[in-house]
């Protein structure tokens, strides 16, 4: 049942922190667990203090006598994240967010999504399989990282049980229901359209976008020079592997070793029946004048083969460009499309060409279509 497996993520998420700081403590990286907050003294030292969490039980024993701890840096990495977004809606206190899931005792039997991309996606998805009413609402359209032919498929075949009500605005949330310009609809609601960087720990420190996430240069350094941010709480993609990368290339610019942190292909997913993947382009990059399409329906391969006669098994859509033969946007749906657009968008950013797929050996049986849609382009 749903309390079940909600119980088993948080006994597995407890294990992982665990395993991860007994990693850093193996490294000698002492983990501390509290509240943090960041000052600059008169000699211009970067003074942080915290207030201990001394209920976690991960907390270090040898910390566990005080309430508070301080310390003295030379640089300061800000790496806080981000939390979901609360709009401006009249009632918006009775609806649940993403970081309540885990926590629900048992699945509403209606449930109302407000937001339209991948959380909300997603959340819709789970919930409908838990056997809830699920409605999604959004302001605008749903899912527009997607391509047209690849949200089709998503629409019509993964979420197909979801209610989509686009272009609606929400105009008040009670505890039993949600009022929108289309209608009241009964059930619980879920808000899911977005999130905002944890910046309040230093925003009167250093200088902030407009959004609240920390402006930093091409070095994660912020207004203060010692003080570097990295991450979700910098806006920009939030995404754990890029707000890693990030992090990776903070830490090193601290320690002396230099290093831009250029803009990169970035592979994303969406988590549904099958998966969804699709590259994400630099904002300031273009794909040309000439770019050609080609979409195949998904291969029958592993975990693949028996949704065959049901023409199920995915879409694969691969954009190149005719010029310079190389590919400037992939997506799939497919059993592997995470792995195969994942390896896909670290030969995209080598800037490997259609022409380098002709020796392309694949293994037989597979749901990758990259590779053949590159070899018959």
């Amino acid at each position: 049942d749903y309390k079940s497996a909600c119980d088993n993520i948080k006994k597995t998420q407890l294990l992982l922190r665990r395993l991860n700081q007994e990693e850093n403590e193996s490294v000698n990286n002492n983990v501390v667990y509290g509240e943090a907050s960041v000052e600059i003294n008169d000699d211009d030292k970067i003074i942080v203090k915290v207030k201990l969490d001394n209920d976690n039980e991960l907390q270090r024993e040898n910390v566990k006598n005080k309430d508070y701890d301080i310390y003295e840096a030379e640089n300061l990495l800000i790496a806080t994240g981000a939390r979901p977004f609360i709009p401006n809606i009249d009632g918006a206190k009775y609806a649940l967010t993403s970081s309540d899931v885990l926590s629900l005792k048992e699945v509403p039997s209606k449930l109302n999504i407000v937001g339209g991309g991948i959380i909300a996606t997603e959340l819709s998805n789970l919930f409908s399989s838990f056997g809830s009413e699920v409605k999604i609402i959004a302001r605008s359209e749903i899912l527009k990282e997607l391509e047209p032919e690849i949200k089709s498929y998503v629409v019509k075949k993964l979420i197909n049980e979801v209610d989509i009500y686009e272009n609606t605005n929400v105009l008040e949330i009670t505890e039993n229901s949600i009022i929108t310009d289309k209608g009241e609809f009964e059930g619980k609601t879920l808000i899911a359209t977005g999130r905002v960087p944890n910046s309040e720990i230093v925003k009167d420190i250093v200088e902030l976008n407009e959004d609240g996430s920390i402006k930093v240069n091409e070095f994660f350094q912020t207004s203060n020079p010692n003080i570097y941010a990295a991450g979700d709480v910098t806006g920009g993609i939030t995404l754990t592997p890029y707000a890693r990368k990030e992090g990776i290339s903070a830490a090193r610019n601290m320690a002396g070793y230099l290093n831009k942190f250029d803009e990169i292909i970035v592979p994303q997913s969406l988590t549904l029946d099958l998966d969804v993947s699709f590259t994400l382009k630099p904002a300031s990059s273009d794909d040309g004048s000439n770019v050609e399409d080609v979409i195949i329906p998904g291969l029958g391969g592993p975990h693949a083969f028996w949704r065959i006669l049901r023409g199920e098994t995915g879409i694969t859509k691969v954009s190149l460009n005719s010029e310079t033969e190389e590919i400037v946007r992939a997506s799939q749906i497919s059993p592997s499309s995470i792995d195969d657009t994942a390896y896909l968008a670290f030969l995209m950013n080598m800037g490997i060409t259609k022409e380098d797929f002709d020796d392309f050996l694949e293994v037989h049986p597979s749901t990758d279509a990259y590779y053949k849609i590159l070899k018959i382009m």
